[in-house]
């Protein structure tokens, strides 16, 4: 199966460190961050899994679930959590999924046989309350994700659900912001009071709190 932008996201059930959960019950009404890792004990994956619980604040104030997911068993999770938490110098409070079936990276296309047959590559998805995928992106197995990036493109698809707008590139919180060329500018003035400049009839800049 193949999970594209805009689909809802597969549900399941699955044993992690945390008990069983139903993904879609476990994640109602929030944002959800679900990554997958090759396997536990591996040097990539730790500084990961570290890196998620050195952010929780920065999730939590995004209203952001974290689910980790890799393809061990719930008992090797939890002596690898020990391992995550005594070398990065943290406490790992989020769920990981055992999937030593590849149940769910098979539901959610992790695997990548070009690069492992058994092991998942480094998937992510930004998931919305509503279930929604909003963002996929998939590193290989031999480079870290940028978790700056994950928490800048959580903030412009929640700026942007809030205001109605488009985030340009690079876009940091506090930068401008485009109205979508299906706004008028007549309803554009109505929108933003706060005014906006146009460039091209098609490109137009405004600000908006966030």
């Amino acid at each position: 199966m193949s999970v594209r932008i805009g689909d809802i996201a597969p549900n399941f059930t699955i044993a992690t460190t945390q008990g069983d959960i139903d993904f879609h019950s476990w994640s109602a009404g929030s944002w959800v961050f679900f990554f997958s890792h090759p396997a536990d004990y591996t040097p990539v994956c730790t500084t990961e899994m570290g890196r998620t619980a050195q952010l929780a604040q920065e999730f939590e104030r995004r209203k952001v679930k974290c689910l980790g997911l890799s393809t061990d068993t719930v008992e090797q999770h939890l002596g690898w959590i020990n391992d995550i938490n005594e070398t990065q110098n943290t406490n790992v409070q989020f769920p990981i999924v055992a999937d030593k079936e590849l149940k769910i990276a098979q539901l959610y296309d992790m695997i990548h046989p070009n690069e492992s047959e058994t092991a998942t590559v480094r998937s992510v998805f930004i998931i919305d309350p509503n279930h929604k995928v909003r963002l996929i992106m998939t590193y290989p197995m031999s480079v870290g994700r940028n978790f700056t990036e994950i928490l800048r493109v959580i903030d412009a698809l929640q700026t942007g659900d809030q205001y109605g707008v488009a985030c340009p590139a690079d876009w940091q919180v506090g930068g401008d912001v485009i109205i979508p060329p299906s706004v008028s500018s007549a309803d554009a003035e109505k929108k933003f009071p706060q005014g906006f400049k146009t460039v091209k009839p098609y490109l137009r800049y405004t600000r908006v709190d966030k």
